[in-house]
Parts: C-alpha cells; sequence; structure tokens
C-alpha cells in the first residue's frame, strides 16, 4: 500500500472551480423579491393607517405575486423566492396570499 505524501500547507490549494462573475443583483429572483417585499410593507403601512382590509387585500396580492412568479421562474433565476420545491413554495405563497384575499372580503363589518 502506497501513500502519498501530504501537501505543504504553506502552499495555496489549486483552485479547481472557475468561479464566474457575480451579477447584480445576482438572480432575477432576488429582486423580485424585492418587490413582493416592498408591496408587503404598502400592506402593511395602509392597515396600520386605519383601512385594514385594504392592506390585508395588498399583502395578499403581493405573496399572490410571489407565487406565480416562483411558477414562471426557472429555479438558478428565482433567488430568495426558492426555498422549498416549486410546487411547495407555489402552493404555500398563492394559498396563503388568496385565503387573506378571501377573509379581507368576506369578515363582516362590525358596528362601531
Amino acid at each position: 500500500m502506497t501513500s502519498e505524501p501530504l501537501p505543504d500547507p504553506s502552499e495555496p490549494l489549486p483552485d479547481l472551480v472557475a468561479e464566474e462573475p457575480r451579477r447584480y443583483p445576482s438572480t432575477i429572483g432576488g429582486f423580485l423579491y424585492l418587490g413582493v417585499l416592498a408591496a408587503t410593507v404598502v400592506g402593511v403601512g395602509i392597515a396600520w393607517s386605519g383601512d385594514w382590509r385594504l392592506g390585508v387585500k395588498w399583502i395578499g396580492g403581493a405573496l399572490v405575486a410571489a407565487g406565480l412568479l416562483r411558477l414562471a421562474m426557472p429555479q438558478k433565476d428565482a433567488g430568495m423566492l426558492a426555498v422549498r420545491h416549486r410546487a411547495f413554495d407555489v402552493l404555500l405563497l398563492a394559498g396563503v396570499g388568496a385565503a387573506l384575499v378571501f377573509l379581507s372580503e368576506s369578515i363582516p363589518n362590525q358596528p362601531v
């Protein structure tokens, strides 16, 4: 049994994989994620200012849009919209968004 000599630790390791230049934003999905986040912040601001139904609709619409964007984008470009498998991401985002929109429409007004 022959053994190879150990490499000298003072020498740098060879580059085995060529690094490709970084793109900014690194994925289109990361850029679109920021748009979904901005729409959600707008919805929270609207709900905070008093019109909670419209604010929740904005938040739900942002989540539905995120689900549709995740469905349309390939895995390598999805960025932060990709958390699990595509089907799980789409069902969760679109399902929660649709539920928020539905609930904001169906909850009756309360007497003041």
